[in-house]
């Protein structure tokens, strides 16, 4: 059962049921980490070894991890601003495109040409493993502005969307390299970087990933695209991990909005529901 982080009034029925489920059929109690599932999915779908490397990038989350084990969890980077699902939404919405935007951004810039339009790499060639989309999503918007009498064409959308991806993808790729040169100083023998999370179905970023690890020579996983969404598969298999391990938990869990998954960063358990 998912115990967070995410919208709370979804957290907490679930919660809830999961609770009254374990205290009538005299079950264990499991309270899942949702990006744990997602952290975890390449191990189910792969059978892959800790440890490994795992970008993480969704509508909420963009963050670099090492992942040592079950629980166990280093962060080298993670967005300072915007996720990199929610660029993609908002560069949607400003184009007058579907929701969920990944998807929509992703089918118009097949139609587009990157370089049309110009548009920053922000923090591309920098040092670390930190992400920063705000100002690429506020250059979509001035974009917009600048075009003729502010129309725009079918033509313009799928160019912006384009280059928008390819930016995107650019800067995916440099911090993911530098946080390979990284995971490779701690960890020597690491073999494996893993894309997860709902933008890992994006094949702009799946290809840059896959050349990247070609490069660095390492092997690259990304789950199927029905397991990058969230998923009941992915909380199932993260509770068979940590039941394997003895981690269970108590009927007093509180679900949690927040719920980071290296342990140095505070969590928010939800105070109004323990039982």
């Amino acid at each position: 059962m998912t115990g967070g982080p995410g919208l709370i009034g979804g957290v907490i029925v679930g919660v809830m049921t999961a609770k009254a489920i374990a205290a009538a059929k005299n079950l264990p109690f499991l309270a899942v980490n949702h990006l744990e599932g997602h952290a975890l999915t390449a191990r189910l779908t792969d059978g892959i070894e800790f440890p490994y490397l795992l970008l993480l990038v969704s509508g909420g989350h963009t963050q670099l991890l090492i992942v040592e084990g079950v629980g166990k969890y280093c962060r080298l980077g993670t967005t300072i601003d915007d996720a990199i699902g929610e660029a993609f939404d908002k560069t949607a919405k400003m184009l007058g495109l579907a929701y969920p935007g990944g998807p929509a951004v992703e089918q118009a810039a097949n139609d587009g040409s990157p370089g049309k339009f110009s548009l920053p790499r922000p923090l591309k060639g920098r040092d670390g493993c930190d992400f920063s989309f705000s100002g690429l999503k506020t250059a979509v918007r001035t974009t917009i502005e600048k075009l003729p009498a502010g129309v725009l064409k079918e033509t313009d959308i799928a160019d912006i969307c384009a280059e928008f991806q390819s930016a995107v993808a650019d800067v995916v790729g440099d911090r993911v390299s530098n946080a390979i040169t990284e995971f490779k100083f701690r960890y020597p023998h690491g073999q494996t970087l893993v894309v997860s999370g709902g933008v890992a179905a994006n094949s702009a970023i799946r290809s840059t990933l896959s050349r990247i690890a070609d490069t660095q020579n390492i092997d690259f996983v990304a789950p199927a695209h029905n397991l990058c969404t969230d998923n009941a598969a992915m909380i199932a298999w993260a509770g068979i991990e940590r039941f394997k391990l003895g981690l269970t938990d108590q009927l007093d869990f509180a679900p949690r909005p927040r719920w980071p998954l290296d342990p140095e960063a505070p969590t928010a358990p939800f105070a109004g529901v323990k039982a």
